[in-house]
């Protein structure tokens, strides 16, 4: 399973239920990158994503985008192949 790696704050309703969905698809680790105690971290999530807004979601090296992005992701079927996919 490749890495999944996760730009994240401590009170985001949308990290917890796309962490929830990770979880749910067999996904046992998740590195979280807490943007809102680094503000370099925020920096670079931003130049790296173009986006501002949490959680900023990773699979390998594939940007998935936020917790809509993954949530239709999976409901397109798509999430389970990516998670299997080698890193």
């Amino acid at each position: 399973m490749p890495p999944v790696k996760m730009f994240t704050t401590a009170v985001c309703p949308y990290c917890i239920r796309a962490k929830q969905l990770l979880k749910a698809r067999g996904v046992e680790q998740i590195e979280e990158i807490r943007i809102d105690t680094s503000p370099q971290q925020r920096e670079h999530m931003m130049q790296i994503t173009g986006r501002r807004t949490v959680p900023q979601i990773f699979i390998g090296e594939t940007h998935v985008g936020g917790c809509d992005d993954l949530m239709a992701l999976d409901a397109r079927g798509g999430l389970v192949p990516l998670l299997g996919q080698s890193a």
